[in-house]
């Protein structure tokens, strides 16, 4: 295999990343991809930060097992937990990791009033207090984890009356406290991006954090000389540790097209959990 050739590796704990995926293949038409899902443990949020670490080490043996030459971490609550780790324990490897989009919140709010829905463990991580740090000096930040979102994704349920409750719920007190601008800290939430507009409305801005990745991956295959030269669609490989029928179904109404994924099994080893 010629290094042109090799796959991107992408990861979630669901379906969220497929966000992430949709913004790569919009950017990188003919670039091949491999996307993860580990719907068995979904969702990371709640998750113990230590323990999505081990899920999130087990997906990038298998990624890289697989021909990843460069792993794209698309979940926010994994990079949390795991983006500088994965970075030491394979430094040859470049990692993209979900950072959310606090800076660019930052510098487009007018009324000083940001609004970030993300994931318990996101809120939690050492990512998202660096970010903030070093980006939101002046901005007040109102935070929402939007509890059972992400199940009410994972079913499909994008325009059901549960995911507008919840929805409703995180953002009209963001509302009345004056934010101008959303930020979106789950890769799961741009699915919804119709509903939180038509609840916040037309004046408030939602920041997608999908196609600044994507032109992350773009710069690194260039620097990396694994840019794919032709304009041809690249393969894409899909892989599930959940139901396969179940995740067929969602890629389809969520990307609009037709795929046909593998199942992996997660099993235990002398160097940690790994899926085979």
């Amino acid at each position: 295999m010629t290094l042109s050739s090799q796959p991107i590796g992408i990861f979630d704990s669901g379906v969220g990343g497929l966000s992430v995926l949709r913004a790569i293949h919009a950017l990188l038409p003919g670039q091949r991809t491999i996307y993860l899902a580990d719907q068995a443990h979904v969702p990371y949020g709640p998750r113990p930060l230590d323990e999505v670490l081990a899920f999130s080490e087990g997906v990038t043996r298998f990624l890289l097992d697989h021909g990843a030459s460069l792993i794209v971490v698309a979940c926010n609550t994994a990079s949390a937990a795991a983006l500088h780790p994965l970075r030491l324990k394979w430094p040859e490897v470049p990692f993209v990791g979900m950072e959310p989009a606090v800076k660019p919140a930052a510098e487009a709010t007018h009324t000083g009033v940001v609004g970030v829905l993300a994931t318990p463990a996101t809120f939690q991580g050492a990512l998202y207090a660096s970010v903030v740090e070093r980006f939101a000096h002046g901005v007040t930040l109102l935070q929402s984890t939007c509890p059972g979102l992400v199940g009410q994704i994972e079913k499909g349920q994008l325009d059901h009356p549960q995911t507008r409750l919840i929805l409703r719920e995180a953002i009209q007190p963001m509302l009345s406290a004056g934010i101008d601008t959303i930020v979106l800290g789950c890769t799961h939430y741009p699915f919804v991006i119709p509903q939180i507009r038509e609840i916040a409305g037309a004046d408030v801005r939602v920041i997608d954090p999908a196609p600044a990745v994507a032109r992350q991956v773009a710069r690194l295959l260039t620097e990396n000389g694994w840019l794919a030269e032709s304009a041809q669609p690249g393969t894409n490989e899909y892989y599930t540790t959940g139901d396969n029928q179940r995740f067929d179904q969602l890629a389809k109404q969520l990307l609009g097209v037709e795929i046909q994924s593998r199942t992996a099994q997660w099993a235990a080893s002398a160097d940690g959990l790994n899926l085979y």
